[in-house]
């Protein structure tokens, strides 16, 4: 079913840059860079951010409770990442925790969330470039490309499991796309045993979907040599950092609550800290050329756009999420989990204490399914735990001050949220570390090592140059959620129109 990998005809670059912009297949905006030497050869390549929003900024003075409404406007990929995290922070700056009621619906919600969103990610963003080709025609890279040529079935299917994932959100959260659920030591509303069996339905229909996606990726990528091939390339999409994520009880993988921890290239656990102190852990360094900052572990040190045991930059990826979990506590997604390490063990990749520390960009598709899997079975357990139809959703007699930190592992990566609050709940300090941030700098290593290996000698194609695309496409960027700040220097205007729509004034920053 896959597409070949047949590399189309190469032009010659007339220039010493080249552009590709805009980027496709992602939420939000971004350019790559590409700059050759005298030679034609790449001599350094960028991922741009030319975008910015100011989310930090405008959450001060608003009413604490309102944040988990306004940053799931940050984007609508990702709202219920960015409506859960600022929920958890919200608890904290009253001081609060979720009933255990409170805590499995919002666990429900948001495994719900995660197989919308991989769905999402996997068919409609990743899946041109494996089941058409690298080099088949733009204009066919898409998902209705995709549909032509899986079939209408299993593209119905892909929506059909889309929408019943969406339901469940809708159901608990109120709306499907922007939650209306959290509240501070709670949810807002119960679910009825009747909707908690509809609950029950869609979610066992999740995970045969799941299943199904599984078997769709070892049919499509695993099943051909040429893709095998490419995944496991050292010269391509292949990085040494540090990885980080959530883990829950055992080291088990998860996504909604626990300590944070980092491994390092070989798979050794390097840091280990509770959300909370997330300061002392990770900083934000700042380049003039990007809108989006670059995080790096504390007790490493930012040194640069490259990834080694002494540079602190850290991916935190589904990949990322499977380098630090010891397990999966569900248990299609440990038999996957399974079979992905001992894929790898049989490419020689070296292991701590038996687990492969897997480096290799692309398997972060493979790694995306695994999560789906268990996202899946995790709503189906707590679908079925009686608990969940109680009515002690939240908490009561609760009073505003301090400060609050809530943390989810996001489908892109590790989802930060920071408030503090006066004592009447108004926001006085807003800071958020989003999943695609910690990756901006990784994101700029595999596009310039991707560029270096394939750009030769002034050499460029449409489709080399989307393999180039293809290192970004693997992290599912959201650069409408990392760009909430102004690090950058690059030029801006704004346009002021009269209410016809005409041309008032304009206002340049260069």
């Amino acid at each position: 079913m896959a597409g070949p990998i047949i590399w189309d005809e190469k032009t010659k670059a007339t220039g010493k840059k080249i552009t590709v912009d805009p980027i496709t297949r992602l939420e939000g905006h971004g350019k790559i860079e590409i700059f050759l030497d005298d030679s034609g050869n790449v001599q350094n390549a960028y991922w741009q951010v030319p975008e910015v929003r100011g989310f930090e900024r405008f959450c001060i003075g608003r009413k604490v409770t309102e944040l988990n409404q306004i940053t799931a406007r940050l984007c609508g990929v990702c709202p219920g990442a960015h409506h859960l995290a600022a929920t958890k922070a919200i608890d904290g700056c009253y001081n609060a925790k979720p009933t255990p009621t409170a805590f499995k619906l919002r666990d429900l919600f948001y495994n719900a969330h995660f197989v919308h969103s991989h769905i999402a990610h996997f068919y409609a963003l990743a899946a041109p470039d494996f089941v058409l080709g690298p080099a088949s025609p733009a204009a066919n890279r898409n998902v209705l490309g995709v549909v032509g040529a899986v079939g209408l079935e299993l593209g119905g299917a892909v929506l059909r499991a889309r929408s019943k994932a969406q339901r469940i959100q809708a159901i608990i959260g109120g709306k499907a796309t922007h939650p209306l659920m959290g509240v501070p030591g709670g949810v807002s509303t119960t679910i009825t045993k009747e909707q908690q069996n509809e609950i029950k339905s869609y979610a066992q229909d999740l995970v045969d979907f799941a299943k199904t996606s599984m078997q769709v990726f070892n049919d499509v990528v695993l099943g051909n040599k040429e893709y095998v091939d490419i995944i496991a390339n050292k010269d391509l999409y292949y990085q040494e950092s540090y990885y980080m994520g959530l883990v829950g009880k055992d080291n088990a993988l998860e996504f909604h609550d626990g300590p944070v921890r980092v491994v390092d290239q070989k798979g050794a656990e390097f840091d280990r800290y509770d959300a909370f102190d997330y300061l002392d852990h990770i900083s934000e360094a700042v380049e003039p050329w990007s809108y989006e900052k670059f995080p790096y572990l504390k007790k490493v040190g930012y040194k640069g756009l490259y990834s080694g045991p002494d540079n602190g930059l850290y991916r935190a990826t589904p990949l990322s999420r499977l380098n630090v979990c010891d397990k999966i506590s569900t248990p299609i997604a440990q038999e996957e989990l399974e079979r992905y390490r001992g894929f790898f063990k049989d490419l020689g990749v070296p292991c701590e204490n038996g687990k492969p520390i897997v480096n290799f960009t692309l398997a972060t598709h493979w790694a995306r399914i695994i999560e789906m899997i268990y996202a899946a079975e995790r709503c189906l357990e707590n679908a079925n735990d009686p608990d969940i139809t109680n009515s002690d959703i939240k908490q009561t007699d609760l009073v505003p001050g301090g400060r609050g930190v809530g943390c989810v592992e996001a489908p892109r990566g590790t989802l930060t949220h920071d408030y503090t609050c006066d004592e009447n709940g108004i926001v006085t300090a807003c800071n958020l570390v989003v999943g695609t941030t910690n990756n901006n700098g990784p994101i700029n290593v595999d596009v310039c090592r991707v560029a270096k290996a394939l750009i030769k000698n002034y050499d460029v194609s449409p489709g080399l140059l989307n393999m180039v695309e293809m290192a970004f496409r693997a992290y599912d960027p959201c650069n409408s959620c990392a760009t909430h700040s102004l690090p950058g220097q690059m030029p801006l205007t704004a346009v002021i129109r009269n209410s016809d729509g005409s041309i008032y004034d304009t206002v340049s920053r260069d």
